[in-house]
């Protein structure tokens, strides 16, 4: 998997909730887990934008709802700074739900996503609306 461009703040943590943007039926997710995560004694795993998280799917249709998926975070509230100096940040907390090889699930992806995604993640890129 090829490296993050610029030093994402991790702001997500366990018990975070997202906005799933995508169109599998899923509406919020809950963060239980971070993949690959390594903290150490009493320290919460966190997330930032373009880590694989593994997620309840709390709100969606009922196929679908109390699931346990994997997902990648394409968007965040917390402001972080990029290597040519600019500070980016969003107004939500999004993620997309992926498969155990880590293609997207759903055919569509709603909003817009973070370029540090689609320089991991080519297909999820390929789906957004905008990259940004």
């Amino acid at each position: 998997m090829k490296a993050v461009g610029s030093k994402v703040v991790k702001a997500l943590h366990i018990g975070s909730r997202l906005v799933c943007d995508d169109n599998t039926g899923a509406k919020e997710l809950e963060i239980v887990g971070v993949v690959g995560f390594k903290g150490k004694r009493r320290t919460l795993p966190r997330a930032g934008v373009g880590d694989v998280v593994i997620c309840s799917v709390k709100k969606g249709k009922p196929d679908i709802r109390k699931k346990v998926v994997k997902a990648v975070i394409i968007r965040q509230k917390k402001e972080w700074r990029r290597p040519d100096g600019t500070r980016i940040k969003f107004s939500d907390n999004a993620a997309v739900i992926i498969d155990d090889k880590g293609q997207p699930k759903g055919t569509e992806v709603k909003g817009i996503v973070a370029k540090e995604v689609a320089e991991r993640y080519a297909k999820v890129a390929t789906l957004a609306k905008n990259v940004l």
